[in-house]
């Protein structure tokens, strides 16, 4: 039996179901209470061994902010070469809002994760799974109190961990643009651009290995 009311419970369902990976922000600034209930609830994640790999920096100087912007804008040029025929596609694609939003984070595993062996002597990538879970907690409690947050990954982690002087060992995995926004997309973006498509339930849930393009079904992106 929950101890969460029908309200509550619905209220997690919907938040999982309308968040998205937002592009489009307002200037507005956040609140400072607001942003610091987020940062608590990303703080709240699990993490393997209970060793909080995360560390969240926020860029508050201006020229940071458009040096960041030129490394992932270098990236998402790279990354439109890569894709091959796709490469004009991609670049009409929106893909950040870093100059745009009220407030631009940047999540880093720790130094020294070497020393955290309980639970991470076989995967030691746990730390990034970790550090994965607290920015979901962001997400969702961004979306709850209807702030948009996008998730950039287009940048050379080496030259934005040496950009920000962070320590030797550390390293940056998500620049998170958070901010006010006019209206949520009503389906995620990607999917909205038909870049992608979310895989059908029953193709990634099975009592043995299976695989959507085993059974000839197209690949996400490619239908």
């Amino acid at each position: 039996m929950s101890d969460f009311s029908e309200v509550e419970i619905n209220a997690v369902y919907r938040a999982i179901s309308e968040r998205r990976d937002m592009r489009h922000f307002l200037p507005d600034p956040i609140d400072e209470a607001l942003l610091a209930r987020l940062l608590g609830a990303a703080h709240l994640a699990p993490s393997v061994g209970f060793m909080q790999p995360w560390r969240f920096l926020r860029i508050r100087d201006s020229s940071l902010r458009r040096s960041i912007h030129s490394l992932v804008e270098a990236e998402r040029v790279s990354t439109a070469r890569a894709l091959g025929e796709r490469e004009q596609e991609f670049m009409r694609l929106k893909v950040e809002g870093v100059l745009e939003c009220g407030e631009l984070l940047v999540v880093a595993l720790m130094a020294g994760r070497e020393a955290h062996v309980f639970g991470r002597r076989t995967l030691p990538e746990m730390d990034l799974a970790s550090a994965a879970c607290a920015i979901q907690n962001l997400w969702l409690a961004a979306r709850a109190e209807g702030i948009g947050m996008g998730w950039v990954s287009m940048f050379e982690p080496e030259a934005l961990r040496e950009l920000l002087k962070l320590p030797q060992g550390s390293r940056p995995i998500a620049v998170l643009c958070l901010g006010h926004v006019t209206a949520f997309y009503p389906r995620p973006m990607l999917e909205e651009q038909n870049w992608a498509r979310r895989c059908d339930l029953r193709s990634v849930v099975a009592e043995c290995w299976s695989d959507p393009q085993d059974a000839g079904a197209s690949p996400p992106g490619q239908g």
